[in-house]
Parts: structure tokens; sequence; C-alpha cells
């Protein structure tokens, strides 16, 4: 698996790269691949079928000038920004592999990454939910990693976020209680419930890769792709603003 770190740009042309691999791998590329970024800015995005209105405090964003935008996987609103690293994942889908369906690949994935961060840390690393990852702490279990997955014919898109050095009050700002919450949460508050990580994002970078046996930098991106997926959907307000 060839694995890239992709410079920080716009919120939308992130968002539009994860499109754009997919649909690479799907229309004939046939890779797997592996990429990371974090952005330079602070943003909320929802998950696919999520509302706006009932997701994200939109006045205390719009007062803080912080963009709302909306991703094309299931999952729940989170606030990305500095301190925080996104990864991307293509996988294959095989009838007869760990990628056969939505909850093993859960499975799979999940577990690899539960192992890659439980190496670094001093902590215990549980799955939690059907795709976060937590420690335990005496305060109870804190999450740092929110994940989730959109399938096509032949290929999927798993990607997440890594808490590190994030401004964590941002996410009480910007989001309300979540529609759907992890039993785990037991009615927690935002700040009670997630926690950084502290860790250089060069080593869990490393971590990932190991786990996934990436070893090449990619040489070349589905950048045509991308433009379009950037004109089609994560440039056009009405994409965000549809549920």
């Amino acid at each position: 698996m060839d694995y890239q770190v992709l410079k920080p740009a716009t919120p939308q042309e992130m968002l539009a790269w994860d499109d754009a691999f997919l649909d690479a791998a799907e229309q004939g590329d046939g890779t797997e691949q592996l990429w990371f970024w974090e952005s330079s800015q602070p943003f909320v995005v929802v998950g696919y079928g999520q509302s706006l209105d009932r997701e994200v405090n939109l006045d205390a964003c719009s007062l803080a000038g912080i963009p709302v935008f909306r991703r094309c996987s299931g999952g729940g609103a989170v606030v990305q920004g500095p301190g925080c690293l996104c990864y991307g994942l293509i996988l294959r889908i095989d009838a007869s592999g760990p990628n056969a369906t939505i909850a093993s690949t859960n499975a799979h994935v999940m577990e690899r990454h539960r192992e890659a961060i439980a190496s670094l840390v001093t902590e215990t690393v549980v799955i939690r939910g059907h795709t976060d990852l937590a420690i335990q702490t005496p305060e109870g279990e804190l999450k740092f990693s929110g994940n989730a997955q959109r399938r096509r014919r032949s290929f999927l898109l798993f990607h997440g976020t890594l808490l590190l050095d994030f401004d964590l009050s941002l996410i009480e700002h910007c989001l309300r209680f979540p529609s759907l919450a992890p039993e785990y949460r037991a009615g927690r508050s935002h700040g009670s419930f997630v926690v950084n990580l502290r860790i250089p994002s060069a080593r869990i970078i490393q971590a990932i890769c190991n786990a996934w046996g990436a070893t090449q930098v990619a040489s070349n991106r589905p950048l045509d792709a991308m433009k379009s997926m950037l004109n089609a959907r994560y440039s056009n307000p009405d994409w965000h603003s549809k549920r």
C-alpha cells in the first residue's frame, strides 16, 4: 500500500480528496491508498445524513467564523483543525475477506488502529461504539478518535480523525449534544468525553503506516477527480445544507 501526507489546503479540497481517491479506485485505478492531512483552520463537518440544525450550533459557528461542511460518509459531527490529524484509507472489498461487510470492516480497521496507538501510549486503548477509539483513565473512557466509512461496489473509503493537540473547547462551542451517542458516553458533555493524545503527528503516521504495511510514498494523485468533486459538491453550498 502507498501512503502520502497531503499539503494543507481548504477544508473543501481536503474533503474532496476523500471522494476522489475512492472514485479513482472504483473507476479503474484499483489501488489501495493511505493518506494523512491536517487542516490549518478550524471547521465543522457533519455526516452525510445528518441535520445541521440538530447537530451544530450554527449561530456560534457563524459568530466565530467557523465554516460548516458535509462529508460523503456517515457517522457524527466533528470539529477539525490544527492539532487534529485526519487520515483516509481506500480498501478493496472482497466477498470472502475482512472487508466483506460494514461490521467486519469496522472490526478489521479499528483493531489495527487500536494496536497501532496502543504501541505509543501507556494507557489501555479500547474500541467503543461502532468506530471510536478511547483510552481508559480514572475519569472513565475518553474518546480521541472517531471514524466512518463509505462503500462502493469494489472499494471502500474508511476515514477518521485523531485528537493530538486540538483546542477541545471548540467542540463544546460548535457542537450540540449528538442525536446518536454511544452508550459508553454516559451522557457526558463534550469536554468531559474527549481527550488529546499529546503525541507528535509523525509518530502516529508512522504507527498507522506500519499497521498497513505502507512503506512507499505515492507518486500521483487523482487531481482531476478531486477538482470535479470540489466543483460538484464541496464548493456548492447546497451540498452542505441539503438536510
